[in-house]
């Protein structure tokens, strides 16, 4: 089958020769092994230097895209009619600020929950648009909208508080790398806009999560793009590492065994415990989640997101597609992508019925996995073409058939 090709092999690692060594020696030679390894070895380490703008979209990928929207080549030319023609796009947008942002489970209570998110999609729109169309009243509305949070915010709390600020983070840090080093009319406000997320955003997401995989997902997105914004590779690798970890423990991979992963620090340590946090589901095949059984819109959130921190990581020079993140997000947006076409889920998938709605959260991934490294994926494939252009989630997803949809570089 095109979307599920065979599992990766496992690779083999000489070990180090440690004869001529005594206990003492190799106790050192480890040790120093174990210090040097997030900053020299790991493929996901923090670059020397951060590329700007790198979180997501990079230099290249914006000129792409405006020069075919520019020729008014599909399908970027109707992306754009699409996000220049929505609500983020509007000129005239107030921004709503509020000091603290209360968000209880599903948004309820909602104090400023929506109006966060919104703000900051409304702030990446007209950077987008400002890229494209050089009016500098796009990039000046995108600041004004930053420069209303910057100069307000201060706390996200209630029992939805890390995703929320993972949700509005992951924007933000998209718009303040696009219009800091793309707009040159100056923001004045940048510095505050970046003690904002410094103080505010990264320590409530950075420590990740225990809840459904999804929400360290899209904390961890935040917390590597806030990152890159402010140049702090500590954070990071911190982001990074609890990225790693949970990726193999939210989509299953035959090579895993009998159970899927779980992350580091989960408590998951039995099988019944693992069998619930995975909806139910016992029995398991390549690209399945732990959330497919919970439905698909919050798997779609996780997808998303796993393609969010390997295109941000593949700017910065480590390019996670050609490993096991690749793997495990090519098989997972086939299998998602098969059922959300329709396909009839198997009587072991959930008891036989999927709730569907993956939503606008292909383009990228399957950008990566088909057009750059020229795996077939032909679910992903009719799934991505059918629903362009891609819109908006109205969380923390926008407009990515624009930026990514076959986009070469």
């Amino acid at each position: 089958m095109p979307d599920t090709p065979a599992p990766p092999t496992v690779p083999h690692h000489r070990r180090p020769r440690t004869a001529l060594l005594g206990v003492a020696g190799v106790v050192t030679a480890l040790v120093a092994t174990l210090l040097a390894w997030p900053a020299a070895n790991r493929a996901d380490a923090a670059p020397t230097a951060f590329v700007h703008p790198g979180v997501v979209v990079s230099q290249a990928q914006l000129d792409f895209a405006r020069q075919k929207v520019n020729a008014g080549a599909q399908p970027w030319k109707g992306a754009y009619d699409q996000m220049i023609a929505s609500k983020y796009a509007d000129l005239s947008r107030q921004a709503k600020p509020r000091a603290t942002v209360e968000c209880g489970s599903y948004s309820n209570p909602n104090y400023g929950c929506t109006d966060e998110r919104e703000d900051a999609i409304a702030s990446y729109t007209d950077a987008l648009a400002w890229y494209i169309t050089r009016n500098a009243a796009y990039a000046k509305k995108s600041i004004e909208l930053m420069d209303a949070w910057s100069g307000t915010i201060q706390d996200h709390t209630n029992s939805n508080a890390p995703l929320q600020t993972g949700w509005a983070g992951s924007s933000w840090a998209k718009t303040a790398e696009i219009i800091k080093y793309t707009y040159d009319g100056g923001w004045p406000n940048a510095s505050r806009f970046a003690t904002m997320l410094r103080n505010v955003y990264l320590p409530e997401i950075i420590g990740g999560s225990n809840s459904n995989g999804n929400w360290e997902l899209t904390m961890m997105e935040a917390a590597t793009g806030i990152s890159v914004f402010l140049d702090d590779q500590t954070s990071y690798d911190k982001a990074m590492t609890k990225f790693m970890g949970r990726v193999p423990a939210y989509i299953y991979l035959a090579s895993d065994g009998a159970l899927p992963k779980t992350a580091p620090g989960s408590g998951l340590d039995t099988r019944d415990k693992i069998i619930n946090y995975w909806q139910g589901l016992s029995t398991f095949e390549n690209g399945v989640t732990q959330e497919t059984c919970r439905d698909f819109t919050h798997t779609g959130y996780g997808i998303s997101s796993i393609s969010h921190v390997a295109e941000t990581s593949r700017i910065q020079g480590h390019d996670l597609y050609t490993g096991d993140v690749g793997t495990r997000l090519r098989y997972a947006l086939g299998f998602q992508s098969k059922y959300e076409l329709g396909a009839a889920p198997p009587s072991w998938l959930c008891g036989g019925s999927v709730n569907r709605g993956l939503g606008p959260v292909t383009e990228v991934g399957y950008n990566a996995m088909h057009n750059r490294l020229g795996n077939a994926m032909d679910n992903t494939q009719k799934l991505t073409e059918q629903n362009r252009p891609a819109g908006t989630n109205n969380l923390f997803v926008a407009w990515e058939t624009l930026t990514h949809g076959d986009n070469p570089s």
